[in-house]
């Protein structure tokens, strides 16, 4: 019995995520269409609720469109990848317990987060193409550049908290939200986060005026649903793990999920309501903000913090 719910607990962790993707596409389209006072899918299913399954239908039984100059075995394992890599940062997340309970699991999920690049490259690059190959060089530039600051801010959170469990970080919390007294911290995560998963206004991988759709051009079909559902997934992921360092705190007894996902709800609202406010920035901007603000700030809140005194008393023990 216990190697059968081995096998199936993985399952049952994913589709649920799956869920969440599928109707935060929905909810996206909505809020987008109320913003720019039109209508949103409102024709299939009662208030367009199917929406989300019509398209993912759609999208599988296409027919899949390979360029007869690409490589054909990188085209079609990088959207897998993707994916995967996309499913596996859930692993470590507690809500209200981890799939796999880590003791680096900050690291953990940093270091995948770092792989996914490598699946947005090889795309580009796989499909021979100028605008993919293109696309795919500003996102490994972008991401490269802003995981720097998202590193020393967990670096940061890491040095407040002593430990680099998940759970420590939330039991550390338990009087007072990280997001307090390290506001700054917070708001040049978020901000990092928007860049990080490619959205507006930092999605200069998917420029439709100079790109024509960036590195998944020449993708159709599963191969690109594959790609939409890693990317909101991601965001999902980031939202989640925004609240579990600054603003979550734990129940009497145990963590509590209700209050995990609201708060993950509401940042990932932000993000669709980001992306109706700003217009897209120059590829030189997004640059500038990272190297020239965010990298200097970063640097000296670590050092600061590193040159604190430890207090044993206050200080909760390393796991």
């Amino acid at each position: 019995m216990s190697q059968i719910m081995t096998a199936i607990s993985p399952i049952l962790y994913i589709l649920p995520i799956l869920l969440a993707v599928a109707f935060f596409t929905l909810i996206e389209r909505k809020i987008l269409g109320y913003m720019q006072h039109r209508k949103g899918p409102n024709i299939v299913g009662p208030f367009g609720l199917l929406q989300p399954i019509a398209d993912g239908l759609k999208l599988f039984i296409k027919e899949p469109i390979r360029p007869s100059t690409s490589s054909q075995i990188l085209f079609l394992l990088t959207p897998t990848m993707a994916l995967s890599l996309a499913m596996i940062m859930w692993t470590p997340l507690p809500m209200p317990t981890p799939l796999s309970d880590l003791n680096l699991s900050i690291l953990f999920i940093l270091a995948i987060s770092s792989l996914t690049v490598y699946s947005i490259l090889g795309s580009g690059w796989a499909s021979n193409s100028k605008y993919a190959l293109i696309g795919a060089l500003r996102a490994v530039a972008q991401t490269i550049s802003y995981e720097v600051t998202l590193a020393l801010i967990i670096l940061s959170t890491i040095l407040l908290s002593g430990s680099f469990t998940l759970t420590n970080l939330i039991t550390t919390q338990q009087f007072t939200w990280l997001v307090i007294p390290a506001w700054p911290l917070a708001a040049m995560w978020f901000i990092s986060t928007l860049a990080e998963t490619n959205r507006a206004p930092f999605d200069l991988t998917e420029g439709e005026s100079e790109l024509v759709s960036g590195f998944n051009v020449e993708y159709a079909g599963g191969p690109f649903a594959l790609f939409f559902l890693a990317e909101y997934a991601n965001i999902l992921m980031m939202n989640t793990l925004t609240t579990t360092i600054f603003i979550n705190s734990p129940t009497l007894f145990t963590f509590s999920t209700v209050p995990l996902m609201t708060k993950a709800t509401l940042l990932s609202l932000m993000f669709l309501w980001i992306r109706a406010s700003y217009p897209r920035f120059r590829y030189d901007q997004l640059m500038h903000l990272v190297w020239k603000n965010f990298l200097p700030i970063t640097l000296a809140t670590v050092i600061w913090f590193i040159s604190l005194p430890i207090s044993t008393s206050t200080t909760p023990p390393l796991m």
